[in-house]
Parts: C-alpha cells; sequence; structure tokens
C-alpha cells in the first residue's frame, strides 16, 4: 500500500462532498479515506446505494470509527478482520468499520482508534431528575445491564422521538472493557502512536471548544487519560459538527476533508 491518507469529519450518510473529491484529486485504490464517526452509510440492512456511490466516487478504502449515531445492532453483527494490525468489521471489500482500541500501521503511519461518543440530546430522554439520574449514573455501558431498564420508553427529545435498538444504541458508549483494551493496545507499543483518531475528543480539548461550557462525561475523560499517558503527533475527532484546530495537536474535523500523509 503506497497511497495517500484523507481525513474527515461527520458525513451522516452524505455523498455530496465526495463529488469535489473526485473532481480534484487523482485518487487510487491505494488512497485511504478516514472518516471521524457517524458516517451514515451503514444504516438500512437490505439499501446498500449508499455504499455503492462511495466507492464510485472514492475508489480506494473508506474506514470509519464508530459515532453514537450508528445502527449498533448492524455493525456489530458483521464479521471482524485482521486489517493493518488491527481488528476491524468488514463492511464490503473497501469499506470498514475501525474497532475500539485498536493499533492500525499504515505505511508505517501508526494509527490508534477509539469511536463512540455520548449523544448530545440524550438528557431529553429522561423525563424526571430520577429517571436521569439513573442515564447519568449508567453513562457507560453497565456490567448490569439492569440500570437501563427504566429507559425502554419513547424517549422524546427537542428535536426527535428515539426507541432503543431502533433509533438509539446504548453501545454508542463505550464498555470499560473496551477502555481497557485501548489502554493495552497503547501499552503495548509503548505509549507512542503518530495519529489518534476518534468521535469524540479529551477533556481538555472540549474544554477549550466549548469556553468551558461542554461538561466532560466519562468517555472524555477516558480520552484524557490517553492523551497524558501517550506521544503522539496529532488527534482527529469529530462529533461537533466544526472545523476547528484547537491546539498545535488535536483538531476536531466535520467538513474539511485534509490528507494527512
Amino acid at each position: 500500500m503506497t497511497g495517500r491518507i484523507f481525513i474527515t469529519g461527520d458525513k451522516h450518510g452524505s455523498l455530496v462532498p465526495f463529488f469535489g473529491l473526485a473532481q480534484r484529486n487523482e485518487l487510487t485504490p491505494a488512497d485511504i479515506l478516514l472518516i471521524a464517526g457517524d458516517a451514515g452509510y451503514v444504516w438500512r440492512e437490505h439499501d446498500s446505494s449508499p455504499l455503492t456511490t462511495l466507492q464510485q466516487l472514492f475508489p480506494g478504502t473508506v474506514a470509519f470509527v464508530d459515532g453514537n449515531h450508528e445502527n449498533f445492532t448492524r455493525l456489530n453483527s458483521l464479521p471482524i478482520e485482521e486489517w493493518h494490525g488491527g481488528r476491524v468489521h468488514k463492511i464490503r471489500e473497501h469499506v470498514i468499520h475501525l474497532m475500539r482500541g485498536e493499533m492500525f500501521d499504515l505505511d508505517g503511519k501508526m494509527i490508534f482508534t477509539f469511536g463512540g461518543a455520548r449523544s448530545h440530546d440524550i438528557d431529553g430522554f429522561a423525563t424526571n431528575s430520577a429517571l436521569k439520574k439513573d442515564y447519568t449514573a449508567g453513562i457507560l455501558q453497565p456490567d448490569d445491564p439492569l440500570i437501563y431498564e427504566k429507559l425502554k420508553i419513547l424517549r422524546t427529545t427537542n428535536c426527535c422521538a428515539r426507541i432503543e435498538e431502533v433509533s438509539w444504541w446504548r453501545s454508542e458508549m463505550p464498555t470499560r472493557l473496551e477502555m481497557l483494551h485501548g489502554l493495552e493496545t497503547l501499552k503495548a507499543h509503548n505509549w507512542k502512536t503518530d495519529f489518534i483518531f476518534s468521535h469524540d475528543g479529551p477533556s481538555s480539548s472540549l474544554e477549550i471548544l466549548g469556553g468551558g461550557l461542554l461538561s466532560p462525561d466519562p468517555l472524555n475523560q477516558y480520552l484524557e487519560k490517553v492523551k497524558k499517558k501517550t506521544s503522539y503527533n496529532k488527534w482527529f475527532f469529530g462529533h461537533h459538527h466544526v472545523d476547528r484546530q484547537i491546539t498545535e495537536k488535536d483538531s476536531v474535523i466535520y467538513e474539511q476533508i485534509t490528507r494527512i500523509c
């Protein structure tokens, strides 16, 4: 593999940005496009047209971490394979999901991945303080699923109605085992990587991004731990629907399609 690596943010199934990319660049099958979660091309089981069009526009490999708006039932039912040293869900020959806590070697560039995020409108699911407290306490996938029993109802938010396993999945947030696996992966690589690629970001980046108004959740705190323990060159994450260089190393990406190597 000798190609270029591009990165972009949440696409939510949109194909429009890739028409310009296809026109501006002489893309090759060796190129790789990384999407920082909420790609949106793996949703309806019997509708493969978005994937077909995506591959027509981008002849290389499209690889994405999971976001919070994913059909995790479908995604997690896909076969697990190894790709460039890490585990992936293989969707098509050249469309893959990069699993949480994995390390990939792309032509000598090491990329650590960790998907997932908390839906911004999730608090609207809780119509009373007790229920809201239950969700907050169980914001990571718990060992005991009974903590979510009260939430198996129609959830109404300001923007929409969500139903568990239909339009919202608790798997949007990682398990403690996935977090542990990520730390073990980094330890096995001497706490060094070239790039970190996630859907949400570490607490310190969110503090800058939101001017102190974004409250970190357990995933942000975990990613902050990764940040403090790991030597890396660049970190890219999506989720917040803006393009912004936060620090010298950390960037939130959305509409931009950036070549990183």
